[in-house]
Protein backbone atom coordinates (compact mmCIF):
# COMPACT_ATOMS: atom_id res chain seq x y z
CA UNK A 1 0.00 0.00 0.00
CA UNK A 2 1.55 3.39 -0.57
CA UNK A 3 1.71 5.81 2.09
CA UNK A 4 -1.49 8.21 3.29
CA UNK A 5 -2.09 11.69 1.16
CA UNK A 6 -3.08 14.08 4.08
CA UNK A 7 -4.17 17.57 2.29
CA UNK A 8 -4.89 20.92 4.68
CA UNK A 9 -7.48 23.15 4.61
CA UNK A 10 -9.39 25.55 5.30
CA UNK A 11 -11.14 24.52 9.28
CA UNK A 12 -15.14 23.76 8.57
CA UNK A 13 -17.74 22.35 11.09
CA UNK A 14 -17.98 18.42 10.42
CA UNK A 15 -21.65 18.94 10.25
CA UNK A 16 -21.30 21.71 7.32
CA UNK A 17 -19.70 19.39 4.95
CA UNK A 18 -22.17 16.19 6.30
CA UNK A 19 -24.81 18.04 5.23
CA UNK A 20 -23.91 18.13 1.39
CA UNK A 21 -22.87 14.36 1.27
CA UNK A 22 -25.90 12.70 3.87
CA UNK A 23 -28.29 11.99 1.01
CA UNK A 24 -26.02 9.61 -0.57
CA UNK A 25 -26.01 5.80 0.30
CA UNK A 26 -22.97 4.87 2.67
CA UNK A 27 -22.27 8.22 3.38
CA UNK A 28 -20.87 8.00 6.99
CA UNK A 29 -20.27 10.89 9.65
CA UNK A 30 -18.68 10.47 13.00
CA UNK A 31 -19.22 13.30 15.23
CA UNK A 32 -17.25 14.31 17.92
CA UNK A 33 -17.85 16.96 20.99
CA UNK A 34 -14.65 18.38 20.88
CA UNK A 35 -14.98 20.07 23.96
CA UNK A 36 -13.47 16.89 25.46
CA UNK A 37 -10.18 15.15 25.29
CA UNK A 38 -11.30 12.20 23.43
CA UNK A 39 -13.36 13.89 21.28
CA UNK A 40 -10.95 15.62 19.12
CA UNK A 41 -11.26 13.92 16.18
CA UNK A 42 -13.97 13.68 13.73
CA UNK A 43 -14.73 12.05 10.25
CA UNK A 44 -16.52 12.70 7.15
CA UNK A 45 -16.73 9.67 4.38
CA UNK A 46 -18.24 8.69 1.36
CA UNK A 47 -18.27 6.72 -1.94
CA UNK A 48 -16.50 3.52 -0.29
CA UNK A 49 -14.85 1.48 -3.25
CA UNK A 50 -16.20 -1.79 -1.75
CA UNK A 51 -19.04 -2.96 1.18
CA UNK A 52 -20.06 -5.87 3.22
CA UNK A 53 -23.34 -6.75 4.04
CA UNK A 54 -24.04 -9.63 6.06
CA UNK A 55 -28.07 -10.08 6.28
CA UNK A 56 -29.29 -12.54 9.05
CA UNK A 57 -30.20 -15.69 6.87
CA UNK A 58 -26.49 -16.10 5.31
CA UNK A 59 -24.24 -18.00 6.17
CA UNK A 60 -21.09 -16.08 6.24
CA UNK A 61 -19.23 -15.40 9.33
CA UNK A 62 -19.00 -11.45 10.01
CA UNK A 63 -16.39 -11.02 11.52
CA UNK A 64 -13.74 -13.29 9.68
CA UNK A 65 -15.20 -11.11 6.73
CA UNK A 66 -14.37 -7.95 8.55
CA UNK A 67 -10.85 -8.77 9.39
CA UNK A 68 -10.67 -10.00 5.45
CA UNK A 69 -12.22 -6.64 4.47
CA UNK A 70 -9.62 -4.88 6.64
CA UNK A 71 -6.60 -7.00 5.83
CA UNK A 72 -6.99 -6.60 2.24
CA UNK A 73 -5.10 -3.25 2.52
CA UNK A 74 -2.98 -3.51 5.72
CA UNK A 75 0.12 -2.19 5.60
CA UNK A 76 0.28 1.43 6.54
CA UNK A 77 2.12 2.67 8.70
CA UNK A 78 0.94 3.33 12.33
CA UNK A 79 -0.35 6.74 12.33
CA UNK A 80 1.80 7.61 15.25
CA UNK A 81 2.02 11.36 15.32
CA UNK A 82 -0.66 12.78 17.49
CA UNK A 83 -1.20 16.05 14.85
CA UNK A 84 -2.28 13.77 12.37
CA UNK A 85 -5.71 11.74 12.68
CA UNK A 86 -5.61 8.32 13.86
CA UNK A 87 -8.03 6.79 11.31
CA UNK A 88 -6.12 7.25 7.87
CA UNK A 89 -8.51 5.29 6.06
CA UNK A 90 -9.76 1.95 6.20
CA UNK A 91 -13.54 0.56 7.23
CA UNK A 92 -16.40 2.00 8.92
CA UNK A 93 -19.16 -0.26 10.05
CA UNK A 94 -22.16 -0.54 11.71
CA UNK A 95 -23.32 -3.77 13.59
CA UNK A 96 -26.90 -4.41 15.20
CA UNK A 97 -27.15 -5.60 18.24
CA UNK A 98 -28.32 -9.26 17.00
CA UNK A 99 -25.20 -9.46 15.53
CA UNK A 100 -24.44 -10.94 19.13
CA UNK A 101 -26.75 -14.29 17.75
CA UNK A 102 -23.01 -15.05 15.79
CA UNK A 103 -21.03 -14.73 19.01
CA UNK A 104 -22.47 -16.23 21.68
CA UNK A 105 -24.62 -19.14 21.94
CA UNK A 106 -28.70 -17.23 21.37
CA UNK A 107 -30.93 -17.32 19.70
CA UNK A 108 -32.57 -14.37 18.34
CA UNK A 109 -35.16 -13.06 16.05
CA UNK A 110 -33.57 -10.56 13.43
CA UNK A 111 -34.99 -7.32 13.07
CA UNK A 112 -36.62 -6.85 9.54
CA UNK A 113 -34.59 -5.13 7.01
CA UNK A 114 -31.12 -4.30 9.43
CA UNK A 115 -28.13 -6.68 8.28
CA UNK A 116 -26.46 -8.55 10.92
CA UNK A 117 -23.70 -5.82 9.93
CA UNK A 118 -22.64 -3.99 7.36
CA UNK A 119 -19.34 -1.96 6.39
CA UNK A 120 -17.79 -0.39 3.81
CA UNK A 121 -13.99 0.35 3.01
CA UNK A 122 -13.10 4.12 2.77
CA UNK A 123 -9.97 5.40 0.77
CA UNK A 124 -11.14 9.16 0.80
CA UNK A 125 -12.28 10.83 4.01
CA UNK A 126 -12.04 14.40 5.81
CA UNK A 127 -10.85 14.30 9.08
CA UNK A 128 -11.62 17.51 11.50
CA UNK A 129 -9.32 18.16 14.79
CA UNK A 130 -11.61 20.26 17.04
CA UNK A 131 -8.79 21.16 19.34
CA UNK A 132 -6.50 22.99 17.03
CA UNK A 133 -9.53 23.79 14.27
CA UNK A 134 -7.56 22.24 11.14
CA UNK A 135 -9.20 19.98 8.31
CA UNK A 136 -7.55 17.33 6.50
CA UNK A 137 -8.84 15.55 3.21
CA UNK A 138 -7.03 11.98 3.79
CA UNK A 139 -6.43 9.42 0.79
CA UNK A 140 -5.34 5.81 0.89
CA UNK A 141 -5.37 3.17 -1.12
CA UNK A 142 -3.48 2.38 -4.71
CA UNK A 143 -4.06 5.82 -5.80
CA UNK A 144 -4.15 7.77 -2.34
CA UNK A 145 -4.21 11.57 -4.07
CA UNK A 146 -6.49 10.48 -6.47
CA UNK A 147 -8.77 9.69 -3.01
CA UNK A 148 -7.21 12.66 -1.21
CA UNK A 149 -9.03 15.00 -4.46
CA UNK A 150 -12.22 13.14 -4.01
CA UNK A 151 -12.43 13.67 -0.24
CA UNK A 152 -11.06 17.17 -0.92
CA UNK A 153 -13.94 18.10 -3.50
CA UNK A 154 -16.63 17.62 -0.99
CA UNK A 155 -15.67 20.78 0.79
CA UNK A 156 -17.22 22.74 -2.13
CA UNK A 157 -20.37 20.71 -2.27
CA UNK A 158 -23.25 23.34 -1.87
CA UNK A 159 -24.96 22.78 1.79
CA UNK A 160 -28.75 22.27 1.11
CA UNK A 161 -31.17 24.19 3.36
CA UNK A 162 -31.78 23.36 6.88
CA UNK A 163 -35.35 22.12 8.06
CA UNK A 164 -37.27 24.50 9.87
CA UNK A 165 -39.94 23.96 12.36
CA UNK A 166 -40.33 20.96 14.51
CA UNK A 167 -38.88 17.86 12.73
CA UNK A 168 -41.35 14.67 13.79
CA UNK A 169 -45.13 14.81 13.84
CA UNK A 170 -45.72 12.70 16.71
CA UNK A 171 -43.02 11.05 19.65
CA UNK A 172 -44.88 8.38 20.98
CA UNK A 173 -44.37 5.38 23.39
CA UNK A 174 -44.72 2.15 21.58
CA UNK A 175 -46.16 0.80 24.91
CA UNK A 176 -47.54 2.21 27.85
CA UNK A 177 -45.96 2.91 31.00
CA UNK A 178 -47.33 0.18 33.06
CA UNK A 179 -46.34 -2.36 30.68
CA UNK A 180 -42.39 -1.11 30.46
CA UNK A 181 -42.54 -1.08 34.21
CA UNK A 182 -43.83 -4.89 34.41
CA UNK A 183 -41.01 -5.86 32.25
CA UNK A 184 -38.92 -4.32 34.61
CA UNK A 185 -40.75 -6.05 37.81
CA UNK A 186 -40.22 -9.43 35.57
CA UNK A 187 -36.81 -9.09 35.48
CA UNK A 188 -35.93 -8.63 39.15
CA UNK A 189 -37.87 -11.67 39.95
CA UNK A 190 -35.34 -13.04 37.56
CA UNK A 191 -32.91 -11.61 39.71
CA UNK A 192 -34.26 -12.77 42.57
CA UNK A 193 -34.03 -16.54 41.65
CA UNK A 194 -30.71 -16.73 40.83
CA UNK A 195 -30.68 -16.52 36.81
CA UNK A 196 -29.45 -13.59 36.18
CA UNK A 197 -27.54 -10.85 37.85
CA UNK A 198 -28.84 -8.03 35.82
CA UNK A 199 -30.43 -6.92 32.28
CA UNK A 200 -30.79 -3.71 30.44
CA UNK A 201 -33.96 -3.58 29.43
CA UNK A 202 -35.27 -0.66 26.86
CA UNK A 203 -38.65 0.92 25.87
CA UNK A 204 -39.15 2.50 22.66
CA UNK A 205 -40.85 5.42 21.01
CA UNK A 206 -42.06 5.94 17.43
CA UNK A 207 -42.88 8.92 14.68
CA UNK A 208 -42.50 9.90 11.38
CA UNK A 209 -40.44 12.76 10.12
CA UNK A 210 -42.54 15.98 8.89
CA UNK A 211 -42.47 15.96 5.10
CA UNK A 212 -39.16 17.63 3.53
CA UNK A 213 -37.08 16.58 7.19
CA UNK A 214 -34.44 13.97 6.58
CA UNK A 215 -32.10 12.08 9.10
CA UNK A 216 -29.38 14.74 8.58
CA UNK A 217 -31.34 17.63 9.90
CA UNK A 218 -31.77 15.58 13.29
CA UNK A 219 -27.69 14.80 13.37
CA UNK A 220 -27.08 18.48 12.71
CA UNK A 221 -29.99 19.01 15.56
CA UNK A 222 -28.90 16.78 17.87
CA UNK A 223 -24.94 17.78 17.65
CA UNK A 224 -26.00 21.64 17.85
CA UNK A 225 -27.95 21.14 21.10
CA UNK A 226 -26.58 18.03 22.82
CA UNK A 227 -23.09 17.63 21.32
CA UNK A 228 -21.89 13.99 22.59
CA UNK A 229 -18.18 12.18 21.93
CA UNK A 230 -19.23 9.41 19.74
CA UNK A 231 -22.29 11.31 17.65
CA UNK A 232 -22.90 9.33 14.58
CA UNK A 233 -24.77 9.31 10.91
CA UNK A 234 -24.98 6.37 9.03
CA UNK A 235 -26.99 6.42 5.26
CA UNK A 236 -27.45 2.79 4.17
CA UNK A 237 -30.15 2.42 1.24
CA UNK A 238 -33.85 3.54 2.43
CA UNK A 239 -32.43 3.63 6.12
CA UNK A 240 -30.49 5.41 7.72
CA UNK A 241 -28.95 5.45 11.80
CA UNK A 242 -28.60 8.72 13.92
CA UNK A 243 -26.43 8.37 16.78
CA UNK A 244 -25.94 10.56 19.78
CA UNK A 245 -24.09 8.05 21.93
CA UNK A 246 -21.82 8.96 24.86
CA UNK A 247 -20.16 5.62 24.99
CA UNK A 248 -17.35 3.98 24.00
CA UNK A 249 -17.04 0.39 23.53
CA UNK A 250 -13.82 -0.42 22.66
CA UNK A 251 -10.25 1.15 20.89
CA UNK A 252 -7.71 -0.41 19.97
CA UNK A 253 -4.17 1.91 19.85
CA UNK A 254 -2.31 0.84 16.60
CA UNK A 255 1.62 -0.06 16.82
CA UNK A 256 3.36 -2.16 19.52
CA UNK A 257 1.79 -2.94 22.24
CA UNK A 258 -1.68 -2.79 20.69
CA UNK A 259 -3.69 -2.00 24.17
CA UNK A 260 -7.55 -2.69 24.03
CA UNK A 261 -9.78 -0.38 25.99
CA UNK A 262 -13.60 -0.74 26.68
CA UNK A 263 -15.27 2.52 28.78
CA UNK A 264 -18.32 1.21 29.52
CA UNK A 265 -21.47 2.97 31.27
CA UNK A 266 -23.75 1.61 34.01
CA UNK A 267 -25.24 4.73 36.33
CA UNK A 268 -27.33 7.88 35.25
CA UNK A 269 -28.89 10.60 37.18
CA UNK A 270 -30.64 13.65 35.42
CA UNK A 271 -29.32 17.00 35.27
CA UNK A 272 -29.83 19.88 38.15
CA UNK A 273 -31.85 22.78 37.45
CA UNK A 274 -28.96 24.57 38.90
CA UNK A 275 -25.71 24.26 39.71
CA UNK A 276 -25.53 23.30 43.21
CA UNK A 277 -28.41 21.08 42.52
CA UNK A 278 -26.50 19.85 39.55
CA UNK A 279 -23.83 18.94 41.42
CA UNK A 280 -25.43 17.38 44.22
CA UNK A 281 -26.67 14.94 41.18
CA UNK A 282 -23.46 13.96 40.53
CA UNK A 283 -22.37 13.57 44.27
CA UNK A 284 -25.36 11.18 44.92
CA UNK A 285 -24.72 9.00 41.78
CA UNK A 286 -20.82 9.20 42.99
CA UNK A 287 -21.80 7.50 45.90
CA UNK A 288 -24.82 5.39 45.53
CA UNK A 289 -24.11 1.64 46.51
CA UNK A 290 -26.26 0.35 44.08
CA UNK A 291 -25.01 2.23 40.57
CA UNK A 292 -21.97 1.62 41.71
CA UNK A 293 -22.80 -2.40 42.16
CA UNK A 294 -24.35 -1.94 38.72
CA UNK A 295 -21.24 -0.82 37.10
CA UNK A 296 -19.10 -3.09 38.51
CA UNK A 297 -20.75 -5.97 36.93
CA UNK A 298 -20.51 -4.81 33.69
CA UNK A 299 -16.56 -4.23 34.27
CA UNK A 300 -16.06 -7.13 35.73
CA UNK A 301 -17.90 -8.93 32.22
CA UNK A 302 -16.08 -6.57 30.27
CA UNK A 303 -12.68 -7.77 31.88
CA UNK A 304 -13.80 -11.51 31.31
CA UNK A 305 -14.57 -10.56 27.58
CA UNK A 306 -11.11 -8.37 26.88
CA UNK A 307 -9.14 -11.43 28.51
CA UNK A 308 -10.02 -13.97 25.55
CA UNK A 309 -7.89 -11.68 23.12
CA UNK A 310 -5.60 -10.04 25.79
CA UNK A 311 -1.87 -11.37 26.96
CA UNK A 312 -2.68 -12.96 30.46
CA UNK A 313 -2.57 -10.65 33.42
CA UNK A 314 -2.30 -7.53 31.33
CA UNK A 315 -6.14 -6.95 31.62
CA UNK A 316 -6.60 -3.69 34.59
CA UNK A 317 -9.01 -1.29 35.66
CA UNK A 318 -7.31 1.69 35.43
CA UNK A 319 -10.52 4.25 36.59
CA UNK A 320 -13.74 3.07 38.70
CA UNK A 321 -16.62 5.03 38.95
CA UNK A 322 -15.80 8.10 37.36
CA UNK A 323 -18.87 10.86 36.96
CA UNK A 324 -18.88 12.34 33.65
CA UNK A 325 -21.69 15.20 32.56
CA UNK A 326 -23.01 15.36 29.27
CA UNK A 327 -25.81 17.88 28.37
CA UNK A 328 -29.12 16.16 29.84
CA UNK A 329 -27.30 13.63 32.56
CA UNK A 330 -24.43 12.11 34.62
CA UNK A 331 -23.10 8.81 33.57
CA UNK A 332 -20.84 6.70 36.15
CA UNK A 333 -18.18 5.32 33.80
CA UNK A 334 -15.24 2.99 34.37
CA UNK A 335 -11.74 1.66 32.14
CA UNK A 336 -10.82 -1.39 31.41
CA UNK A 337 -7.33 -1.90 29.28
CA UNK A 338 -5.83 -5.07 28.30
CA UNK A 339 -2.52 -5.60 25.77
CA UNK A 340 -3.55 -7.52 23.06
CA UNK A 341 -2.21 -11.09 21.68
CA UNK A 342 0.07 -10.44 18.98
CA UNK A 343 -1.88 -11.14 15.58
CA UNK A 344 -5.20 -10.55 17.39
CA UNK A 345 -7.22 -8.09 14.69
CA UNK A 346 -10.40 -6.18 15.28
CA UNK A 347 -12.55 -9.09 13.71
CA UNK A 348 -11.56 -11.38 16.56
CA UNK A 349 -12.05 -8.59 18.88
CA UNK A 350 -14.85 -7.93 18.00
CA UNK A 351 -16.08 -12.07 18.29
CA UNK A 352 -15.15 -11.94 21.75
CA UNK A 353 -16.91 -8.95 23.13
CA UNK A 354 -19.63 -8.66 21.14
CA UNK A 355 -22.69 -7.39 22.75
CA UNK A 356 -21.31 -4.72 25.04
CA UNK A 357 -21.84 -5.62 28.22
CA UNK A 358 -23.75 -2.63 28.92
CA UNK A 359 -26.64 -2.77 27.39
CA UNK A 360 -26.94 -6.67 27.99
CA UNK A 361 -26.39 -7.79 31.45
CA UNK A 362 -24.51 -10.42 33.48
CA UNK A 363 -24.42 -12.89 32.58
CA UNK A 364 -24.34 -11.97 29.12
CA UNK A 365 -25.93 -15.12 27.38
CA UNK A 366 -28.62 -15.55 29.98
CA UNK A 367 -29.85 -11.72 30.30
CA UNK A 368 -29.63 -11.47 26.17
CA UNK A 369 -32.01 -14.60 26.94
CA UNK A 370 -34.31 -12.27 28.82
CA UNK A 371 -33.53 -9.24 26.89
CA UNK A 372 -35.45 -11.27 23.67
CA UNK A 373 -38.21 -12.27 25.49
CA UNK A 374 -38.96 -8.81 26.94
CA UNK A 375 -38.66 -6.82 23.75
CA UNK A 376 -38.39 -6.99 20.04
CA UNK A 377 -35.30 -6.85 17.96
CA UNK A 378 -33.47 -4.03 18.88
CA UNK A 379 -31.56 -3.33 15.23
CA UNK A 380 -29.26 -0.67 15.16
CA UNK A 381 -29.73 0.18 18.94
CA UNK A 382 -27.51 -1.34 21.32
CA UNK A 383 -25.61 -1.96 18.43
CA UNK A 384 -22.03 -0.63 17.53
CA UNK A 385 -20.76 1.74 14.85
CA UNK A 386 -16.83 1.22 14.47
CA UNK A 387 -13.79 2.79 12.12
CA UNK A 388 -11.07 0.18 11.70
CA UNK A 389 -7.93 1.69 10.42
CA UNK A 390 -5.64 -0.05 7.54
CA UNK A 391 -2.67 0.39 9.93
CA UNK A 392 -4.48 -1.63 13.12
CA UNK A 393 -6.25 0.71 15.05
CA UNK A 394 -10.09 0.69 15.64
CA UNK A 395 -12.30 2.54 17.69
CA UNK A 396 -16.17 1.96 18.51
CA UNK A 397 -18.82 3.29 20.12
CA UNK A 398 -22.54 1.58 21.74
CA UNK A 399 -25.14 2.81 19.92
CA UNK A 400 -27.20 4.20 22.60
CA UNK A 401 -29.14 7.82 22.20
CA UNK A 402 -29.97 6.49 18.33
CA UNK A 403 -32.63 6.68 16.12
CA UNK A 404 -33.00 4.18 13.91
CA UNK A 405 -34.92 5.38 10.74
CA UNK A 406 -36.78 3.51 7.80
CA UNK A 407 -37.35 5.32 4.35
CA UNK A 408 -41.08 4.52 2.60
CA UNK A 409 -43.25 6.75 0.19
CA UNK A 410 -44.26 8.97 2.62
CA UNK A 411 -40.64 9.60 4.18
CA UNK A 412 -39.00 8.76 7.05
CA UNK A 413 -40.48 7.00 10.12
CA UNK A 414 -38.14 6.33 12.89
CA UNK A 415 -37.59 4.63 16.31
CA UNK A 416 -36.18 5.61 19.65
CA UNK A 417 -35.08 3.47 22.44
CA UNK A 418 -33.39 4.02 25.75
CA UNK A 419 -32.84 1.52 28.35
CA UNK A 420 -32.28 0.70 32.13
CA UNK A 421 -29.45 -1.46 34.03
CA UNK A 422 -31.89 -3.62 35.66
CA UNK A 423 -30.34 -5.09 39.51
CA UNK A 424 -32.15 -6.77 42.48
CA UNK A 425 -33.09 -3.42 44.25
CA UNK A 426 -34.33 -1.34 41.12
CA UNK A 427 -37.90 0.37 41.37
CA UNK A 428 -40.22 -0.19 38.12
CA UNK A 429 -41.16 3.54 38.16
CA UNK A 430 -37.55 4.62 38.87
CA UNK A 431 -36.14 2.62 36.44
CA UNK A 432 -39.10 4.13 33.36
CA UNK A 433 -37.75 7.36 34.94
CA UNK A 434 -34.24 6.87 33.81
CA UNK A 435 -34.84 6.30 30.24
CA UNK A 436 -37.05 9.12 29.51
CA UNK A 437 -33.99 11.38 31.33
CA UNK A 438 -31.90 9.57 28.97
CA UNK A 439 -34.55 10.19 26.15
CA UNK A 440 -35.27 13.95 26.50
CA UNK A 441 -32.29 15.02 24.16
CA UNK A 442 -33.22 13.50 21.14
CA UNK A 443 -36.74 13.86 21.89
CA UNK A 444 -36.28 17.62 22.24
CA UNK A 445 -34.48 17.48 18.85
CA UNK A 446 -37.01 15.73 17.14
CA UNK A 447 -40.11 17.65 18.61
CA UNK A 448 -39.08 21.36 19.49
CA UNK A 449 -39.78 23.96 17.28
CA UNK A 450 -43.00 25.81 15.99
CA UNK A 451 -45.23 23.37 14.23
Amino acid sequence: MHAPVILQSEWREPASILAGLAHEDYCVGLISDGSVERGRWSYVAARPDEILSVDPEEGLDPFAALSVLIGSSLGMDPAIDPDLPPFQGGVIGLATYELGARSEPVTLARSQGWPDMVCARYCGLLAFDHHNQRLFAVGCGSNPQKAADMASSWLALPRPSAFEGRLAQGFDAAATNSDYEVNVARVVEKIEAGEIFQANIAQAWQGRLRSGATPADLIERLIAASPAPFAGYVKLPGRAVVSNSPERFIRIQAGTPRLAQTRPIKGTRPRGIDAPSDQAMAETLRASIKDRAENLMIVDLMRNDLARVCVPGTVRTPQLFEVETFTNVHHLVSTVVGELIVGVDAGEVLRATYPPGSISGAPKVQAMRVISQLEPPRGPYCGVLFWAGFDGGFDSSVLIRTVALVQDAEGWLFEVRAGAGIVADSDPASERLETEDKISAIRAALSEGEP
